[in-house]
């Protein structure tokens, strides 16, 4: 019976044939938690009366949000965790490896037609690999470290399809930002966005890790890329696994079918306070900044800030503009510094932060007053997200927040 790549998905961990709608207890085979929201599924594992974690080598632990500690609270937690780690046997990155998504990633811990749940919504990101991933809450992962399963509805899955070949300085970032405009925030709710065509063919594992890891914004439960010889060869080097054919069936049932081309498409705004209120850039081209960020899970990676750094050439940031640049993960970080794109970040008057989430959770540090315009090229742009809930946020890709940060406001890139 023909079949999504969800459906063989979830059909090879449950050991029988599963469809789009049925609810089933599937295995996992990781469980990511962090600092912010692993305090809480640790509690509730002890509740449920949990004295072993299902398989230390299977749960992810890292500190991303707040690192350094940035309060008491903070250290208490990150203190609490790592007494955890030790009593259980888990390996526990800390706050050495950076961000949770991109050290989930690089560190092989997400492969084709796995199932892998994290306690953080951009858990989705993983799909980038071939894998079915998913954030779920605090509770449901104290269940998951429990037993190594969880009830999940089998999501329908949209088909993307997209094609053509990006004009200059236009790219992943943007693409995702347009099809999330044009789905809306939650057209897409608790089902699997798969990703095809000739140009997600061409994207490099860190295109499609930005297209992956938006498909929340949607309301997804997934964004799913399947795996072809440019993901096997990022997951093979990185584990031991034998490469194997992962596909939807030709005539498997899809909810919904959406077709792009990129051929003519624009740098992509997503303007305030929603990700889904996005525009072509000219519409908000001159709108004053005065701070950007460039980073995040979205477009933290060594690609993202060649980008910026291309478009950014011999420049300096304009003077009224914060530049904040934190690369994705130590891995990164070290690509970017050997490049002299650090070098060249700092010369140009950016701070250059060690890797974490940093501004885009508004927690540790790149807080925006009252009144304060912020474009960033991470995920959201909800009221409050960066700081004050008077300030606002705009979404962009890399090579425009760089040519903004360049010139003080919102700039068309494709223009400097």
């Amino acid at each position: 019976m023909a079949a999504t790549v969800v459906e063989k998905i979830f059909s090879s961990k449950c050991g029988r044939d599963v469809r789009a709608g049925e609810v089933v207890m599937a295995p996992v085979d990781g469980a990511m938690i962090h600092d912010i929201t692993g305090p809480l599924a640790v509690r509730v594992f002890r509740e449920m009366g949990g004295e072993r974690v299902f398989d230390p080598e299977r749960i992810i632990m890292l500190f991303d949000h707040q690192v350094p500690a940035d309060s008491i609270p903070a250290a208490e937690n990150h203190v609490f965790m790592r007494a955890f780690a030790r009593e259980q046997g888990i390996h526990n990155y800390d706050l050495r490896e950076g961000v949770c998504h991109q050290v989930v990633m690089e560190k092989g811990h997400a492969a084709p037609g796995e199932v892998i749940v994290g306690t953080d919504s951009h858990t989705c990101t993983y799909g980038a690999a071939g894998a079915f991933a998913t954030g779920i809450g605090s509770t449901d992962m104290g269940f998951v470290l429990k037993f190594g399963a969880l009830y999940f509805r089998v999501p329908e899955s949209i088909l993307v399809e997209v094609n053509g070949s990006f004009p200059r300085r236009v790219g992943a970032k943007d693409l995702i930002l347009a099809i999330t405009g044009d789905i809306g925030a939650d057209g897409a709710t608790y089902q699997a966005l798969e990703f095809v065509g000739e140009t997600m063919r061409s994207l490099g594992m860190a295109g499609r890790m930005t297209c992956a890891n938006m498909a929340i914004e949607m309301g997804a439960k997934a964004g799913i890329v399947p795996p072809d010889g440019t993901t096997w060869r990022y997951v093979t080097t990185r584990r031991d696994i034998e490469a194997f054919d992962l596909a939807s069936d030709p005539d498997a049932t899809f909810a919904e079918f959406r077709q792009y081309d990129v051929a003519d498409l624009a740098p992509q705004v997503a303007v305030p306070h929603n990700v889904d209120h996005v525009v072509e850039i000219d519409e908000v081209a001159g709108t004053a900044i005065d701070q950007v960020f460039i980073g995040s899970c979205t477009n933290g990676r060594f690609e993202d800030l060649a980008e910026a750094a291309e478009v950014l050439g011999s420049d300096s940031f304009a003077d009224g503009v914060r530049v904040i640049v934190v690369p994705a993960s130590r891995e990164e970080y070290m690509k970017a510094l050997r490049a002299g794109l650090i070098e060249r970040f700092v010369e140009a008057g950016a701070l250059v932060e060690a890797p974490c989430c940093g501004p885009c959770m508004g927690g540790a540090f790149g807080l925006l007053a009252p009144g304060e315009v912020s474009l960033s090229t991470s995920n959201r742009n909800f009221r409050g997200r960066q700081g004050s809930a008077e300030a606002s946020v705009y979404l962009a890709s890399p090579a425009t927040a760089a040519a903004s940060a360049v010139y003080g406001e919102i700039t068309d890139p494709r223009e400097v």
